[in-house]
């Protein structure tokens, strides 16, 4: 069933679509995009400028969506390496991105889809073994083959790997969900940990490094961190632009109301078997660059706590918005390099659990919620003074 039939049926008055943004998607033609208000009744919005326009969709989507907090906020990113000591830009700076492009994978599941997984960093995990495995690296079980085929290898057995995660746990929901995930997560690490012909066991693999490409040398902190921001860049606008595409509206509906777009026509465990496909993607890429962060890669890596720290990076920064994971992912990167100058290394996971249960008390939706809750207030309080004028 196609987008433009579900959203005639919607419009028809199969029944109040309550999703916001996610049923708002502007008309092709040049008329005006109805909004969908609270009770699901059209209301009227501006005349789309760009819908007559010869260019194509992703450039539509820039000229809608880009505002001047965009460019500003990538400025600063770009200009952050130049300002910054290497310590920074390295340690801070490209793990946080890299991590957030993991959490951002769960961030997918879970926002766009209803899904919450725990087996993301093992997703990761299974893309930073391959390129260890097949590519080169200090340990001689590495098979030494050129990273231009290493790299697709590693992203295409992470896709299936996360694909058949989720054929696998699609079925069920809420609290098995979260069971099945981790439970794949857990084997995977006893795999990795207990196998010494493919995974080398606890000692795993030193001196995974990027490869020189055009003569450069990619872990240093500066390119790196422009390898990283590209990356993280692409996954942030990805997400954002199937967010809106039929497949991501779908993916909403099928959020909110499974059986509703049952009787649409919508394949339920298709489309929740290809969102992991697609997380997939992300979490692979960003194991990868982990794996090339870190240069080794050992069970410790894809351990149960690993797999606990993507659920708390991601519900850190808030699990409505793509650029939640990149701020929970700052702060924990920065709790974690600079929190043992002040506590022991031990008790960092306390620090961790103590900011995390503070901001789920204050702000259930992260430091984005709590964002949009002060920015409420402040907003509220000037016009209660502007009228008092």
């Amino acid at each position: 069933m196609s987008a433009a039939r579900w959203r005639k049926a919607m419009n028809s008055g199969a029944g109040s679509v309550g999703w916001g943004e996610r049923a708002a998607e502007p008309q092709r033609s040049g008329a005006a995009a109805p909004s969908w208000g609270s009770r699901g009744s059209p209301q009227p919005t501006e005349t789309d400028p760009y819908a007559d326009q010869d260019a194509p969709r992703w450039l539509k989507f820039l000229w809608r969506h880009l505002e001047a907090r965009h460019v500003l906020t990538f400025l600063g990113l770009v200009l952050f390496p130049f300002v910054a000591s290497p310590f920074i830009t390295f340690q801070v700076g490209a793990q946080s991105l890299a991590l957030g492009l993991v959490a951002l994978s769960l961030m997918f599941l879970s926002g766009y889809g209803g899904m919450v997984s725990l087996a993301q960093m093992t997703v990761a995990g299974v893309a930073g073994y391959t390129v260890a495995i097949l590519g080169t690296s200090g340990t001689s079980l590495s098979l030494g083959w050129h990273w231009g085929i290493v790299l697709p290898f590693a992203l295409a057995i992470a896709v299936l790997a996360s694909a058949l995660i989720g054929w696998l746990s699609v079925r069920t929901e809420g609290i098995y969900t979260i069971m099945i995930t981790l439970a794949m997560g857990v084997a995977f690490y006893y795999l990795a940990l207990q196998n010494y012909s493919v995974f080398n066991g606890f000692q795993g693999f030193q001196k995974v490094y990027p490869p020189t490409v055009f003569d450069v040398d990619w872990r240093s902190p500066l390119p790196f961190y422009f390898l990283v921001l590209t990356l993280s860049l692409a996954g942030y606008l990805a997400v954002k632009y199937i967010a809106r595409a039929p497949f991501g509206v779908a993916l909403q509906g099928i959020r909110d109301n499974p059986r509703r777009m049952n009787a649409l026509g919508y394949n339920v465990t298709a489309h929740r078997v290809a969102a992991y496909a697609v997380a997939g993607v992300l979490a692979a890429v960003g194991g990868i660059l982990l794996v090339w962060y870190n240069g080794l890669i050992t069970p410790g890596s894809i351990g149960t706590s690993w797999l606990i720290n993507i659920l708390v990076i991601a519900v850190l920064g808030g699990m409505r918005h793509p650029v939640g994971p990149f701020l929970g992912a700052l702060i924990f990167v920065l709790l974690q390099t600079f929190a043992i100058d002040v506590i022991d290394r031990e008790r960092f996971n306390l620090v961790i659990g103590g900011v995390f249960l503070a901001i789920v008390l204050f702000s259930p939706d992260g430091l984005l919620g709590l964002w949009a809750s002060v920015r409420a207030r402040l907003q509220r309080n000037g016009s209660v003074t502007s009228s008092m004028r």
